[in-house]
């Protein structure tokens, strides 16, 4: 175990995925592995960064050595400097198209990468680090380009274009690297790649994904496993949910069908998932635990909003009565579904994406069986908070109409795929977008208390329909 060079340390503390931009970092290699660049021009090295300050995290963190400089990617240096056999140059991996090719070939080929004693790539006969395991891409396929998604936070995402053996163009490939790493399965792996062994659809097709082996002393064995990165097919030139949705109120234009056939997607994907995943019957235990996590949620929002304490009598009327109405068996779900996981595709319809659950919970809890209500409350709340930026964009104008008429055929749409009356389980469902509106609120007030109004007016509107005769 290692310290972290300083200009590592410097570049890895500016980058979005990095968590710990608040607290001084206290930075320590743990492990790492080397890939064999194809084209021979690079010095491929995956570190795994641990961040000790405070609660300790785990990062992925590849880079490539080159001799000569990388053209057109500047912005991608880490770091230049001079040694006795010439000039340097370090980049962030994925934006150099030597690691990514090399980490396409460790998904498509099932290969492996063991820890190097140097930054060279190769198997030097130490433990495994990382597996290549190939998932459903049967094809050989030949690199063609690579470029990195703009825009993300928590992860490095690689779009691949690609083409078959006599030089055909295939199917782009997306490629998710996992910046920080967790103990245990990722949820977006496991669920992708379930919802396609199920035969279902709703789900891009998985590729195939990369888990990695690192020490870790809180482990009883010592050694922590999980993933690091994940391809699927990627769906070029589509739109996702929101924008769509935000496009249609901006012109009133009906969206219920649309809405409805959402629905319909929302409990194909509860249907694939039940099927394909263990799921249990709901217990006493369950819905206590569940119900005292919702309580717990509205004390947190009360104490930064204050207006919201005058609901706490009514609240504790709909967690008894969600308590004590029945509740749905508890399966594996999307966990953070809203109208920005769900894409637009022509021909094919609604496709949902990014099954890794909400980012403030456990990796561990998002990876257990869950209440299948909590993504239908989710994307209740997406229709709302469509009709509410409407609102703040045109003052003195409403799509709260529009959104109703949305929320209602999505869940006529659910109701007849799935054959779950949700009024049976109205007030549990209640609760649960109500919890979810708490979630919202909170952040609101820490981040943008200009969308406040949003999440704030729907608890009110919410208890008054749940409390109503």
């Amino acid at each position: 175990m290692t310290g972290v060079p300083d200009y590592l340390e410097a570049w890895m503390t500016r980058q979005r995925w990095y968590a710990g931009k608040s607290r001084t970092p206290k930075l320590e290699v743990i492990g790492g592995f080397g890939l064999a660049d194809p084209s021979g021009t690079a010095v491929i090295r995956v570190y795994l960064v641990l961040d000790h300050a405070r609660h300790p995290a785990l990062y992925q963190v590849p880079l490539t050595e080159r001799s000569e400089p990388l053209p057109n990617a500047e912005s991608a240096l880490v770091a230049s400097f001079d040694v006795e056999t010439g000039h340097r140059y370090i980049y962030d991996g994925p934006h150099d198209p030597a690691f990514a090719e090399a980490l396409l070939r460790l998904v498509l080929d099932g290969g492996e990468a063991h820890e190097t004693d140097g930054p060279a790539g190769g198997n030097s006969g130490g433990p495994l680090v990382a597996r290549g395991h190939h998932a459903a891409y049967s094809a050989p396929v030949q690199f063609l380009s690579s470029r990195v998604l703009a825009g993300e936070q928590s992860n490095s995402s690689i779009i691949f274009q690609t083409a078959t053996a006599d030089g055909t163009p295939s199917t782009p490939i997306i490629c998710k690297l996992f910046r920080a790493l967790h103990n245990g399965d990722n949820p977006d792996v496991t669920l992708t790649e379930a919802l396609g062994a199920a035969g279902s659809t709703v789900a891009p097709r998985s590729i195939g994904h990369v888990t990695g082996l690192w020490t870790d002393s809180g482990m009883p064995d010592g050694i922590a496993s999980g993933h690091l990165a994940f391809a699927q097919e990627f769906l070029p030139g589509v739109e996702d949910a929101w924008r769509v949705a935000v496009r249609a109120a901006e012109v009133a234009e009906d969206f219920t069908d649309r809405a409805r056939a959402l629905g319909v997607t929302t409990a194909e994907m509860h249907e694939a998932l039940h099927s394909a995943l263990p799921s249990r019957a709901t217990t006493p235990s369950d819905i206590a635990t569940t119900v005292a996590s919702m309580r717990y949620r509205f004390e947190l929002a009360a104490a930064e909003v204050p207006g919201l304490a005058e609901y706490r009598p009514a609240l504790e009327a709909i967690y008894r009565e969600s308590a004590a109405s029945p509740w749905p068996a508890l399966q594996r779900i999307h966990g953070d579904f809203h109208l920005g996981q769900v894409l637009a595709v022509p021909g094919r319809g609604w496709v949902v994406l990014d099954f890794e659950g909400e980012p403030m919970r456990p990796m561990s809890e998002r990876s257990l069986p869950d209440i299948p209500l909590r993504d239908v409350a989710g994307m209740l709340r997406s229709f709302d908070y469509v009709a509410g930026s409407f609102a703040l964009a045109h003052p003195g104008e409403s799509a709260a109409a529009w959104a109703s008429a949305c929320r209602r055929a999505f869940l006529d749409g659910y109701i007849e795929r799935s054959g779950l009356d949700l009024r049976a389980h109205r007030a549990v469902l209640d609760a649960f977008e109500i919890d979810k509106a708490l979630y919202e609120a909170l952040y609101e007030a820490r981040n943008r208390p200009g969308w406040l109004a949003i999440p704030t007016a729907a608890i009110a509107r919410l208890i008054e329909r749940s409390t109503s005769p």
